[in-house]
């Protein structure tokens, strides 16, 4: 037992890892771990995306819920791809890129964000225009960092 929850956790961390090199967080092969970008905005929540409508876009695999959010992303994905690539706001303010949860996210302005926890997530909600500021200059450069 204690093996193999060893060995999740090593897997976990890998794939962390790996994630953390691309400009987009993904894992298992997914952005925004499978969820549809387009239905954070069109429906107020997260909604998990079908392996049957993807799309790839800046080196990572979008899922949709549905042809016709699959048909906006195509349009225009920056309007609905997460900022910072997906990865922490809050991470990304300090300078670092981090793994984030599907749960933690809001819309400021019309842009989605993501944190790494609903800790994390609060800490962000307390100052986020000053962190996004932060958040958008540190991600010139760290976009492109492993």
């Amino acid at each position: 037992m204690k093996k193999t929850l060893i060995l999740v956790l090593l897997i976990n961390f890998f794939y962390t890892l790996n994630a953390q090199k691309s400009p987009v967080f993904i894992l298992n092969g997914k952005a925004i771990r499978g969820y549809d970008p387009v239905a954070f905005f069109t429906e107020s929540k997260p909604v998990k995306g079908k392996d049957s409508l993807t799309f790839e876009w800046n080196g990572a695999t979008w899922n949709f819920s549905t042809e016709n959010n699959l048909n906006q992303f195509k349009t225009n994905p920056e309007i609905y791809a997460p900022q910072f690539g997906g990865y922490c706001a809050y991470g990304t303010a300090g300078n670092h890129k981090a793994p984030t949860l599907t749960e933690t996210w809001t819309i400021i302005n019309n842009k989605l964000y993501f944190n790494y926890s609903q800790s994390v997530k609060q800490k962000w909600i307390s100052n986020q225009d000053s962190l996004i500021k932060r958040a958008e200059y540190h991600w010139i450069t760290l976009k492109d960092k492993e």
